[in-house]
């Protein structure tokens, strides 16, 4: 498991953040929340906000099978039942390509420090791929 020391201090902030669009009454209806992370990294957040949010389902997902393997560990080593095995994902190509998630099926889609370190096509894609999965009222959540 990779440890990113960034990823351990912004946790904390993001998930006060995200508590205000998953948290009691910030969404309408009763059931689990559909969450789609993009560049998941490490795992880190993935475990850690999903632990803390059980409302809940977080698909992670990344482009680098490196990654993949250190969110299962997280996810594991968490142990959160909320978290999906994760996908590899490459964000600047199509939604199609994405994991099978189909249109107007996600809550929140959410991408951390992806944009600023990735090319202009992958925060393209993300755009695109979040105005055709995220249901109406949905959130796309990008921070760094």
């Amino acid at each position: 498991m990779q440890a990113p020391a960034a990823a351990e201090r912004n946790k904390g902030p993001i998930l006060a953040v995200l508590r205000e669009y998953v948290g009691p009454g910030a969404h309408a209806g009763p059931g689990v929340l559909r969450v789609l992370e993009v560049g998941a990294g490490a795992g880190l957040h993935a475990a850690h906000f999903a632990q803390a949010l059980p409302q809940t389902l977080w698909q992670p997902s990344d482009i680098d099978p490196r990654a993949l393997r250190s969110i299962a560990a997280y996810a594991e080593a968490m142990q959160v039942p909320n978290v999906l095995p994760p996908i590899l994902l490459d964000v600047s190509q199509g939604w199609e390509t994405w994991g099978g998630t189909q249109p107007a099926t996600l809550d929140l889609l959410v991408s951390i420090n992806m944009m600023h370190i990735a090319e202009l096509r992958c925060t393209e894609g993300l755009f695109k791929g979040a105005g055709v999965l995220l249901k109406p009222g949905g959130v796309l959540f990008t921070y760094g």
